[in-house]
This record gives C-alpha cells, sequence and structure tokens, in this order.
C-alpha cells in the first residue's frame, strides 16, 4: 500500500474530510447549547374551553426541557397530550424563541356508562363534565357505533319534541332507548331506522292528539308497534281521625 501513492492520497483526503466533519459536529453542538436561545414564550393557540392555565404553566414548567435547539418536541407533545382534554396536540418551533402549541380539545356528545365520556367522534375519553349529557350503553367495542346511531335516532326522534337521554347497545346488538319523558323504546335488531320513523310520525300525528302518555313502545313487530300506558290506580280513601 505504501509505494500506491494515490491510495495514500485518497485515505489522507478521506480522514481529513471526517476531522472537519467531526469539528463542524462539535462545534455546532456547543453552539446550539449556549445559553443564548433560550425559549422565551409558549404559545398555546385553538378553541380551549376546559384545559385550564394553569394546566398548561404546570406542564411548561415540569416537562419543557432545553433551549429553542435540544427541546424534544416529540415529548413536548405527549406532555400536552396527557392533559384530560386533550384530544389532538401539535408543537412547532417558531424563530426565534418561540414554541407553538395548538390543541384540540374534546368535544363532549355523551357518557359511556359512569366509566368515561364520549366525544363527537366516538371515542372514549376521562375528564370530569357537569354537563348534562345523554348516556350510552354497550359493548365495549361499541363505542363509535352507539355514537353513531345516536345522531340518527336523535333526529329521527325530533319530530316528537322528545330527546334521547339514553341508548343501549345490548350484548345481542339489540337496541334501546330512553327518552328525556321517560319513554323506553325497543327497536331490536332489524329495520331500526325504519321503524323509529314510522313510530315518530305516529307518535307526532295521532298519540300526541289522543294525550296519551305513553312510557313504553315495542317496534320490533313487522307491520306495527305496541305502546303501554301508565297503569290508572284508585285513590286510596282519605283517613281522618278524632274524637270517638
Amino acid at each position: 500500500m505504501w509505494d500506491k501513492p494515490q491510495a495514500l492520497n485518497w485515505i489522507a483526503n478521506f480522514l481529513y474530510a471526517c476531522a472537519v466533519v467531526l469539528m463542524v459536529y462539535g462545534l455546532l453542538f456547543v453552539v446550539v447549547h449556549l445559553p443564548i436561545f433560550p425559549l422565551r414564550e409558549v404559545r398555546v393557540e385553538g378553541q380551549i374551553s376546559h384545559v385550564t392555565r394553569e394546566q398548561l404553566k404546570l406542564i411548561v414548567g415540569k416537562h419543557l426541557r432545553g433551549n429553542f435547539f435540544t427541546l424534544d418536541l416529540a415529548k413536548a407533545r405527549e406532555a400536552f397530550e396527557k392533559l384530560p382534554w386533550a384530544r389532538n396536540v401539535s408543537v412547532h418551533r417558531r424563530w426565534p424563541d418561540k414554541l407553538e402549541v395548538v390543541v384540540e380539545e374534546h368535544q363532549e356528545l355523551a357518557r359511556w356508562g359512569n366509566i368515561a365520556l364520549v366525544n363527537t367522534y366516538g371515542e372514549l375519553f376521562h375528564a370530569a363534565s357537569d354537563s348534562d349529557l345523554p348516556v350510552f350503553y354497550g359493548p365495549g367495542d361499541g363505542v363509535h357505533e352507539v355514537a353513531e346511531h345516536y345522531g340518527r335516532y336523535s333526529a329521527l326522534l325530533s319530530v316528537t319534541g322528545m330527546k334521547v337521554s339514553e341508548l343501549v347497545l345490548t350484548p345481542r346488538r339489540a337496541w334501546e332507548i330512553k327518552t328525556d319523558k321517560h319513554m323506553v323504546i325497543e327497536l331490536g335488531r332489524e329495520q331500526m331506522d325504519e321503524r323509529l320513523a314510522k313510530f315518530a310520525s305516529v307518535y307526532k300525528n295521532t298519540l300526541t292528539n289522543l294525550g296519551a302518555n305513553v312510557l313504553y313502545a315495542d317496534l320490533r313487530y313487522p307491520n306495527g308497534f305496541a305502546v303501554r300506558k301508565p297503569v290508572a290506580t284508585t285513590p286510596l280513601p282519605k283517613v281522618t281521625t278524632g274524637a270517638v
């Protein structure tokens, strides 16, 4: 090899290039870690109504480490995503000293039993809410399905003036509705939309005009439905006391 000057020159050039690269890398490493590039501002954007300023300050003070260049964006995003109402978070650097955080909050749609909340995408999330929300029940893999049917059933029932207060999907994939008027509606497993639409039309045009207070409606019949009214009770006689 030593009698091959061309090969020796190539090796020398290669080693020289490696030395230059390492020197430049080391210089850049030192520069970006200098305190002359501090992160001076964290700007949080998005339609935020549940995430509080105190929660944001806690994350900034506890989880954001480093300067403008060395801050780990992935870890920063994960920290903000731990907020109970945060559905999606994006984090970007903005030269020269800002961090931009865009937070998409969950929009609450219902409660999933007493376990969690359901957002408008049919996703579960764990947060506290004092809103008056409908309650969903169903198998663990049925959250999105129940949320989707809730929208359709609510629209179909709107002509009756009633709202869905509870929606149940049984393990046998049958549907049951409870309204804000305390009516229970059994939909079954087939032609649910068609049956509910027919019932809503009859309820609006007939049952309400008759002043019928229906507590239960079974729509699982092929050509009609059955309803049940409250059982009339005979009032007890009045009891008085006095001298004998």
